[in-house]
Formats: structure tokens, C-alpha cells, sequence
């Protein structure tokens, strides 16, 4: 994709997003799906089931940054 004014637009991936912007502490459910590669609706579910880390603040859902890169993590050391 390219801008208007001539810049090409960068077509990062979430992994790419995240390492560049790792400021956050918590992801909304949405860009938790999106870094996971499953749909919303799935993230949603796993949250309810207790398989994604999440933190309910108010009637928002997050996950903490930590929180799932601990999970993924610890997948990694399970199958290894």
C-alpha cells in the first residue's frame, strides 16, 4: 500500500506492532485475537473458558502483556 504523498505504508505484522510499540501493559481482547492469529469470537470464548489471561477492569476485558507472553512462553517449553 502507498500514501498519497508517495510513502509506502508498512505492512507489519502483529508480532512487528508489538515489538515496536511495547509500551502497553494490557491488550484489549481484539488485539490479543489479532497477535494469536484467531478470530475474536475465539479470543472472547477463551478468555471466558480461563485459557487467556484476562483482567476485568470495569466492564473492560484485557489481557496483560505479561500475562500472555508468560502462556505463550510456557506452550513452547510444553511441546519442547
Amino acid at each position: 500500500m502507498q500514501y498519497r504523498d508517495g510513502r509506502r505504508a508498512e505492512a507489519a505484522s502483529p508480532w512487528a506492532r508489538l515489538l515496536r510499540n511495547d509500551d502497553r501493559l494490557t491488550w484489549t481482547i481484539a488485539e490479543a485475537a489479532d497477535l494469536l492469529g484467531i478470530s475474536r469470537t475465539s479470543a472472547y470464548e477463551a478468555a471466558h473458558r480461563g485459557e487467556l489471561p484476562v483482567k476485568v477492569i470495569g466492564r473492560r476485558m484485557l489481557v496483560p502483556r505479561v500475562a500472555l507472553l508468560r502462556l505463550l512462553d510456557g506452550a513452547e517449553v510444553e511441546r519442547a
